[in-house]
């Protein structure tokens, strides 16, 4: 599901398995129950029934249970059973107690396996409505931010982690005011509906405070200020709040505790600003340090210049490596903005191995 400019809740497609492993591994869970019944009634006919192979014809309900739906399952069921008893009757031992115990133990089994498919479709509707919620607040807390706020264009992507249903904490906005834009991107510490909330108070501070504060410090000052009142003392946002002047030509940033944002010019890739961060927004009062705006950086016409939580600079693949940002000066060079983003995206994700653990929120412009 995706919002204006590309922006949206995204589950990488090339973060676990490319597509046609998605459909054959949905193939063989679907054909699974059958080739078991019909594998496990073979051999029984060919064997005979002492050979102890009869109670395999429970696998079919029981594999049936792992992806079918009810009513095909009770098929598979009383499929199997009646392959078993008719097996039984020919070879003399339905009436038998060893019969008896064999076709009780698959009947009890055939049971389970349609009452656990019946608990699994339901546990599956609910979660999709949950996570179709999770989604639909999340959307509504992060708006779609325009493709063009002169001086610069954007692209926005935001990549949701394999955690299901839940609701992150990382956060993004960029606003047109007096000429000039002024933009963050943060992560809130945890998950949930608390972080939700963190997310809320801060971007709801930046959007009020970016129209009138007269520079980055009053921005970071007034949101510190609406975290100490409307959130617990524990909750606190890494973030980076940033300015581009009137005409384009340059950026001003301010850094909360968060990963640097990365110059790309000509295809080489640089951080910029503090090299030491300040403190998160919320954790302000720890220190009597003033933060500090850093020295404004050039912005060419060719530049990018990408912000980005944690989610992408500390996604690691097996052996533990983080993956490489700083070579990605090629892909983010791209005169599409959103086309890079999506290769981003899918570099991070074969980088990984796996889907997001992580929530990823990019922001990428460039000049107009």
């Amino acid at each position: 599901m995706s919002m204006n400019n590309g922006a949206g809740l995204l589950r990488p497609p090339t973060g676990s398995r490319p597509a046609s492993a998605r459909e054959l591994h949905r193939v063989f869970l679907a054909m699974l129950p059958l080739a078991g019944v019909v594998a496990m009634f073979v051999i029984t006919v060919m064997a005979g029934t002492k050979a102890g192979f009869l109670p395999m014809l429970a696998l079919g309900p029981a594999f049936a249970a792992i992806s079918w739906r009810p009513l095909p399952t009770a098929v598979m069921a009383v499929a199997a059973l009646t392959l078993a008893v008719s097996l039984a009757v020919h070879d003399n031992v339905v009436a038998s107690q060893r019969g008896i115990i064999i076709l009780t133990a698959i009947t009890g089994i055939a049971v389970a396996a349609v009452i656990a498919s019946g608990a699994r479709q339901r546990k599956e509707h609910d979660l999709a409505t949950i996570r179709s919620v999770a989604e639909a607040a999340q959307q509504i807390l992060l708006r779609p931010v325009p493709r063009h706020i002169p001086p610069v264009e954007t692209a926005v992507r935001y990549v949701s982690a394999a955690a299901p249903a839940q609701i992150g904490g990382d956060l993004y906005e960029a606003i047109s005011t007096g000429g000039c834009v002024r933009l963050i991107v943060g992560d809130v510490l945890g998950k949930g509906l608390t972080a939700a909330r963190t997310a809320a108070v801060t971007l709801g501070s930046f959007r009020e405070a970016a129209y009138d504060a007269t520079d980055l410090t009053q921005i970071a000052a007034r949101i510190e200020a609406s975290l100490q009142h409307q959130v617990d003392s524990d909750e606190f946002v890494t973030a980076v709040l940033a300015q581009v002047s009137s005409d384009g030509s340059q950026v001003e940033i301010l850094n909360c505790g968060h990963p640097l944002p990365l110059l790309v010019r000509e295809g080489k890739v640089t951080a910029v600003g503090s090299g030491e961060a300040g403190l998160p927004l919320g954790l302000g009062s720890l220190t009597d340090d003033k933060r500090e705006v850093c020295p404004a950086i050039p912005f060419k016409h060719q530049d990018r210049l990408l912000f980005y939580t944690d989610g992408v600079s500390e996604a690691r693949d097996r052996r533990g490596a983080f993956y490489p940002l700083e070579e990605a000066g090629a892909m983010l060079a791209s005169s599409d903005l959103g086309l890079a983003l999506d290769l981003l995206i899918a570099d991070v994700s074969r980088h990984v191995g796996h889907a997001l653990l992580d929530d990823a929120a990019m922001l990428l412009i460039s000049r107009v």
